[in-house]
């Protein structure tokens, strides 16, 4: 079987399944590209625990965890299988890996799983199982975590990470509605010296990107959203990433994508 990659994708707003943008366009594309994983392991921003907790439901439920978007949105369902089995490995080869890993047997598909989803891989008969993100415990923390998911590329299960590569929402021009807004300066020079950063495979600067990157913190007033960046670079195995697509909603959204492995 095809090795599979390890992704890092921008799932940004959840209206983007319903956006017409080219982010849209890229995850409606890439499914395609890449052909059809044995499983699917989602590392969502949306998911967040302290240590790791991996979804060990039988048929995970569809969480629409977001308010005051149109009603389609919440009528949208993503029936995808999980793994339980698959589920209890991934446990194993995370506490292996040194870090603190239990089951969970009621979390489920959130949005930054579901939505890019459907859109790569719209039928939803492939097994999916989450995988959290711990917001206080770093970057290094899930470069570890990305790594001890690494040996499940070889046996076709992609490992999709979803977060979004600038994510300041307290800083949208409003109205809202302004998906096309242009990214100011302060988005464009970090994502700039972020992408350079990923291709060159310089892991030390992103490991220390709040210090070293222009803008860090500005872009990122939380780490939740560039957390799974780091997942997806320990399980393509280190070094460099390929940079997959790049653009822009509602200017401070940077909708950038990478693969890893």
């Amino acid at each position: 079987m095809t090795a599979m990659p390890a992704l890092f994708v921008s799932h940004g707003a959840p209206t983007l399944i319903l956006d017409d943008v080219p982010a849209r366009a890229f995850l409606a594309r890439v499914g395609g590209d890449l052909g059809r994983p044995s499983a699917i392991v989602v590392v969502s921003a949306h998911y967040e625990a302290t240590g790791v907790r991996v979804d060990r439901s039988a048929w995970p439920r569809t969480i629409h965890d977001f308010r005051g978007f149109p009603p389609a949105l919440y009528e949208m369902q993503y029936p995808a299988p999980g793994d339980p089995a698959l589920a209890d490995e991934i446990v194993g080869l995370v506490r292996a890996a040194g870090l603190d890993a239990e089951t969970d047997e009621g979390w489920g598909l959130d949005h930054g799983a579901w939505v890019p989803l459907m859109l790569m891989y719209p039928e939803a008969d492939i097994p999916v199982v989450a995988v959290s993100v711990d917001p206080d415990a770093g970057p290094e923390h899930h470069r570890r975590l990305g790594a001890a998911l690494a040996p499940l590329r070889e046996r076709g299960v992609l490992i999709l990470c979803s977060g979004s590569f600038t994510h300041n929402l307290h800083e949208i021009p409003r109205p809202f509605r302004q998906i096309e807004t242009p990214a100011p300066d302060w988005v464009r020079e970090f994502a700039d010296w972020a992408a350079a950063a990923i291709v060159e495979g310089r892991t030390g600067d992103l490991l220390d990107y709040r210090r070293v990157a222009p803008h860090g913190a500005r872009n990122h007033p939380t780490e939740e959203h560039f957390l799974p960046l780091f997942a997806a670079m320990g399980a393509g195995g280190g070094g460099a990433g390929r940079r997959m697509h790049d653009s822009t909603t509602f200017a401070v959204l940077r909708m950038d994508a990478y693969a890893f492995g």
